[in-house]
């Protein structure tokens, strides 16, 4: 099968050929449908996220399960899945909580499966998984967990932004923050999952939604999706403008969706008293940030963090896929330009440039 491997830090990615295991016990095997090309794998290829190599990215996929291990029973050949790239044991303190993407499991095993091995060859030789999913590839194996079962109507080159995107954005805005009806909100950040917590914002019911961005584009797309106002920090203060539009004293909730230290310390910045400011993307190693801890003593403000937006993914991920086929949450907006696999890297490169919300390679 055809697969984009990486590798090299810092060079395109290969369309090579590699073979696929079939699924052990607890495991499923999917054919790729579509993946959205999201920044987290442009963290691995740049070296920002360190991974093993030669490794398939890819994690924002949805595809038809074609065969399942021995064992599964939540979805059988022919179902429609996406594709989750946080495994659940059900059993561990998180699972059991009611936070499963936190599960345990998650930490152990970094390119591979959950054995510990991994499913992807060339010529002998291992090629690693990213996130459990390593969808820039015709085939895939998951671990069970990681298949989530959809609905058949649902497109799948549409579908897939839930696996991480749309999942990510309105979950840190619903789950994480708990953004409350009648609130101030800003978003620092309007990419594929900034304007998905500026939709997940609108959905709780904010009253204002302050988008902040340095590209104009984006800026118009951030109103499509529920923004009220919007700060381009080339032509204003984003602190200043901030501050004005809420009379002083910040917004209730800010959303950094850029994670650079920079940023993440302006967010803070424009929090209000008592606010909560939620870190959603994801730093390079080494990123440090400096704030003086007074200022939670003296303001109550919240620091915290958002990972893969508290999904709960067997419960989260079909209900957003119903709040779109009904019209209510914004998916077709997001898709800026559709490649095959042999476009993958183009695709990269546009998401660099700043130019697209996101792009969509599709198989079939």
């Amino acid at each position: 099968m055809k697969a984009a491997v990486l590798y090299k830090v810092g060079e395109p990615l290969v369309i090579d050929e590699l073979t696929l295991d079939p699924p052990k016990a607890g495991e499923v095997r999917v054919r790729v449908a579509a993946n959205g090309a999201c920044h987290s794998d442009l963290h691995v290829m740049t070296g920002d996220m360190r991974m093993p190599l030669p490794i398939v990215l890819g994690h924002e996929g949805a595809g038809i399960v074609t065969e399942v291990g021995p064992g599964v029973t939540s979805v059988r050949e022919g179902d429609h899945v996406v594709l989750s790239f946080a495994p659940t044991c059900g059993v561990c303190s998180f699972c059991t909580q009611g936070y499963p993407h936190l599960c345990e499991t998650r930490p152990k095993t970094l390119g591979t499966l959950l054995d510990g091995t991994t499913r992807l060859h060339k010529n002998g030789t291992d090629v690693f998984h990213f996130a459990f999913t390593a969808s820039f590839a015709e085939e895939t194996v998951v671990p069970e967990s990681c298949a989530i079962k959809i609905r058949p109507d649902v497109p799948l080159d549409r579908a897939c932004f839930v696996g991480c995107g749309t999942m990510t954005g309105i979950g840190a805005a619903i789950n994480t923050a708990r953004v409350q009806p009648g609130s101030s909100v800003a978003v620092l950040g309007c990419g594929g999952v900034g304007l998905n917590v500026i939709q997940g914002a609108a959905l709780a019911g904010a009253r204002q939604i302050i988008a902040v961005d340095l590209v104009p584009q984006k800026l118009d797309l951030a109103k499509v999706f529920g923004a009220t106002h919007c700060v381009n920090p080339t032509q204003d203060d984003p602190l200043t403008a901030v501050m004005d539009l809420t009379g002083g004293r910040g917004v209730d909730y800010a959303f950094e969706v850029i994670s650079t230290p920079k940023t993440i310390e302006l967010a803070f910045k424009m929090t209000a008293r008592r606010g909560v400011c939620t870190i959603v993307g994801v730093s390079p190693e080494g990123a440090r940030i400096s704030l003086n801890p007074n200022v939670f003593t003296m303001t109550e403000k919240r620091l915290q963090g958002s990972y893969y937006g508290s999904t709960r993914p067997r419960i989260d991920m079909p209900r957003l896929l119903d709040l779109y086929m009904e019209g209510k949450i914004k998916i077709d907006e997001l898709v800026s330009r559709t490649f095959p696999l042999e476009g993958v890297n183009e695709a990269y490169d546009l998401l660099r440039q700043g130019s697209v919300a996101r792009s969509v390679i599709k198989f079939f």
